[in-house]
Order: C-alpha cells, then sequence, then structure tokens
C-alpha cells in the first residue's frame, strides 16, 4: 500500500473513533443544558442553585475525570500487545479508584454550605443548593466506576459504547427531571434538588449499561470485571503505576479549565455588558472544543494501541495524520466563525451593544481555534505515550505563567498602552494555548524519538 494510501487509512481510522467521542461528550453536555432549562421553567431561585450547585460539583467531577482518562492509554496499549489480563487489570483498577475516589468527595460537597455562606449566596439559594449537592454527590462513586468503563471501552477502540450509554443517561436524565423537579406521577415536586437526584440517577444507569454492554461485547479482557475471582490475582505493580499516570491528568484538566473561572471573575469587574459578551465567546467555542478534544482521545486510542503492536513507522504516520486533521479542522471552524461572527452573537442577544463587542471577540475565539486544537492533539498524543507529568508542567506554565499574567496585563493593567477590556484575556489565552502548542509539540518530538530506541530493533512497520 503506499504513503498516501496508509495516511488516508489512518484518518478514516481515527474519524470513525471521533465521531461516536463527539456524540458521547455531547450528550454529557446536554444533561447540564436540560438541568438549566427544566429548574429554570421551575422558578428563578431554583435556576440559581442549580447554576451555584453546578458550579461547586464540575470541578470535583473534572478531577475524577481526568483521574480515570489514565485507563484509556493503560488498555490501549495492553490491547496492542494482545494482553488480556493488562486490559482486565486496567479496569479494575480504575473502577476501584474512581469508586472510592468518588465516595471520598461525597463528605466535601455535604459541607458546602459555610463556602457559600462566606460567598454571599442569598440564604433562599443556599438551602436548595445544599440540597442539591447532597442528591448529586450520590452519583460520584458511580460515576467513578462509569469512567473506567468508558475508558476501559473507548482503549479498546469501542466508542459506541459510552455514545450509547450516554444517550440513554441523556433520556433517563430528561425524564427524571420532569418527574422529580414538578412531581409528577404521585411523586414530591424537588424543585432544583431534583436535579441532583437525576443526574445521579442518570450515572447510575449509564454505569449499569455500560457495564452490559462491555460484557456483551466479548472482547478479551472484558470478563469478570465484577467478579471476586477476578480481584483476587494480583496485579503487577499494584495501583502506583496507574496513579503515576491519573493524578497528573487530573490536575493537568483541572488547571486547563480553572483558568477561564479566573478569568470570569477579573471580567466581571468590567460591566454585565462586557461579561455578557465574554460568556457569548465562551460558551460558543466550549461547543466547539468537543471535536478537537475528541480528535484528541481518538489519538489517546491510536497511538497506545500503536506503541503496544510496537510499530515505530505506523505510530509516526498516526501523529503526522492526527495532527494535519487537527490543524484542518481548526482552520475551518476559524473561517466559520470569523465569516459568521455577528450571526452567531445574534443567536444569543438581541442587544446591539453586547452582540457588537460578543462579535469583536468571537474573531478572537476563531483565531483561538488553531492553537486550541493543535495543543489539545497533542495532549492527547501523549496520553496515549503514557506521559503526562512533563505535560503537567508545560501547561502549569503555558497557562498560569505565561497566559494570566498577559492576560491581566492587557486586559486590566494597560500593559502596551492597551485598553482595559476583554479583549486583553482573549489575546492572554491566545498566547497560552500557543505556548501549550508549541511546548507540547516538542515534547512529542522528543517522546517519539525515546520510543524510537528500544523499537528501532526489531520493530514492524
Amino acid at each position: 500500500m503506499n504513503p498516501t494510501r496508509l495516511h488516508v487509512h489512518d484518518a478514516g481510522v481515527l474519524l470513525r473513533l471521533t465521531g461516536p467521542l463527539v456524540m458521547a461528550q455531547w450528550s454529557q453536555t446536554a444533561m447540564g443544558f436540560v438541568d438549566t432549562v427544566m429548574s429554570g421553567r421551575y422558578s428563578s431561585i431554583d435556576l440559581a442553585a442549580v447554576a451555584v450547585g453546578s458550579s461547586i460539583f464540575f470541578p470535583v467531577y473534572l478531577f475524577l475525570i481526568g483521574l480515570l482518562n489514565a485507563v484509556t492509554p493503560l488498555v490501549a496499549q495492553a490491547h496492542g500487545r494482545g494482553d488480556s489480563r493488562g486490559i482486565n487489570r486496567s479496569i479494575r483498577q480504575g473502577m476501584v479508584i474512581g469508586c472510592i475516589t468518588g465516595a471520598a468527595f461525597m463528605p466535601l460537597l455535604w459541607g458546602m454550605k459555610p463556602f457559600m455562606v462566606w460567598m454571599g449566596v442569598e440564604p433562599e439559594v443556599i438551602l436548595i443548593t445544599d440540597r442539591y449537592l447532597f442528591a448529586i454527590s450520590w452519583g460520584l462513586p458511580c460515576g467513578g466506576l462509569f469512567f473506567a468503563l468508558k475508558g476501559g471501552g473507548d482503549g479498546l477502540a469501542k466508542p459506541r459504547l459510552s455514545m450509547i450509554a450516554g444517550f440513554i443517561g441523556l433520556v433517563v436524565n430528561i425524564v427524571a427531571n420532569y418527574l422529580l423537579i414538578y412531581g409528577k406521577l404521585g411523586l414530591p415536586a424537588l424543585g432544583g434538588a431534583g436535579c441532583g437526584w437525576a443526574t445521579s440517577l442518570s450515572i447510575l444507569v449509564m454505569l449499569i449499561v455500560m457495564a452490559l454492554l462491555l460484557a456483551r461485547s466479548k472482547i478479551s479482557g472484558t470478563a469478570h470485571l465484577f467478579s471476586r475471582r477476578a480481584g483476587q490475582r494480583r496485579s503487577t505493580g499494584g495501583i502506583a503505576p496507574f496513579l503515576k499516570l491519573g493524578v497528573p491528568l487530573a490536575f493537568t484538566l483541572f488547571i486547563e479549565c480553572s483558568i477561564f473561572t479566573i478569568i470570569a471573575l477579573f471580567i466581571a469587574k468590567l460591566g454585565a455588558e462586557v461579561v455578557a459578551a465574554h460568556q457569548i465567546a465562551l460558551n460558543f467555542t466550549s461547543q466547539l472544543y468537543m471535536l478537537p478534544y475528541s480528535l484528541g482521545m481518538a489519538l489517546t486510542v491510536r497511538v497506545g494501541f500503536t506503541i503496544g503492536r510496537r510499530r515505530l513507522a505506523r505510530l509516526r504516520r498516526v501523529v503526522r495524520t492526527g495532527l494535519v486533521l487537527s490543524l484542518t479542522g481548526s482552520v475551518l471552524t476559524c473561517l466559520i466563525i470569523s465569516v459568521f461572527s455577528h450571526k452567531i452573537a445574534s443567536l444569543y442577544t438581541i442587544d446591539p451593544a453586547v452582540q457588537g463587542l460578543a462579535a469583536i471577540l468571537l474573531i478572537f475565539a476563531a483565531i483561538f481555534q488553531l492553537p486550541d486544537a493543535m495543543q489539545v492533539c497533542c495532549s492527547g498524543i501523549l496520553r496515549g505515550c503514557k506521559d503526562t507529568r512533563i505535560p503537567l508542567l508545560l501547561i502549569l506554565l503555558s497557562y498560569w505563567g505565561i497566559g494570566l499574567p498577559l492576560g491581566y496585563g492587557f486586559g486590566l493593567a494597560n500593559l502596551g498602552g492597551m485598553e482595559s477590556g476583554p479583549q486583553g484575556f482573549w489575546i492572554g489565552l491566545i498566547c497560552a494555548l500557543t505556548a501549550a502548542a508549541v511546548l507540547l509539540g516538542l515534547r512529542v518530538r522528543v517522546m517519539l524519538r525515546r520510543l524510537a530506541g528500544p523499537a528501532a530493533r526489531g520493530v514492524r512497520p
């Protein structure tokens, strides 16, 4: 097969993996949208409570997701080696760590009332938020188990399993919200707290569906995941290698998301119109982020599998193909945002002042697409190589050492004579992502060279 056909083949494999991953991500995002809409129709206070509760719950949930992202590269490499015991061990370790970590986070959510009082949240909102956090906290252990199984399915190149589980969970979430928020079929009307119970129930259902789908897949390594007999086998190396891989991933995801929270707090000082325009640009880019993020996850799977197969030539081809796909997609989204920025802004608001500023920020968001897509795909490649500690430091340097100081300088401190405004923070974000893309890209080159050392002897093409 000639090189062009090989690249086309690899591109097709990556896109077939990316499609279901995008849909699975969308189903998770849609749950938050459903909660917002349905609680808002109950009352404005319940909507506020769900918003406050979600802002507290989301960082905890992200940390859990990041920790269990370690399952995917571990399973992908074991799958490439044909190591069924390694697949089983990695998924089971993820289940144990996920369940214990999720349970450990539950009391943290139960004790958030003093923090909300300190933040000046209104008493009636605190009362509902406290009930919401108690209800949704019961979904954390199930979430830990689910994301371990999801990581296993994704690592085995079966993302359709998590897509199916995600959409079933979304349907359950909608129905349970309707029953529990509004009090239908004789159930009490719980308002915003009903969203918490509905989310926990949907996570439980996704766990059950994912477990059944994996069991029915008959893939080597997925049998007896819940049996004591499998649990009695000694795991080589214990959980230390898993944590060594997963903890940096958890903190990386937390750092990536926290910078947006900090910037939002700074921008809040600039007035309601500025906040609204910034939120429009950020919300739209967040929807697009699912595309490169899913491609990055697909790269994790393919890179891990190829390393397990010890095929260096194919590994380099997969990396090149993935980065070209990422760059192509980001150029397209950049052009779409640039051309339709005013129309995009008009979808969110009818206020001319907010529309105008949002359209300007969307131009920055268009430029933002290029380095963002490249850095997230480089991160996915490095995850597939089981390289997470150095990327964590590079992300920390790029976001907090470069992006945030520059954003504050341009946005509020009149650095370079620039007037205060949200544009400065978006320039800071572009600088942060550009630095991350360059540094992580260099790290990918280093890892490929390292893998060429032991792999050069007797490696298959």
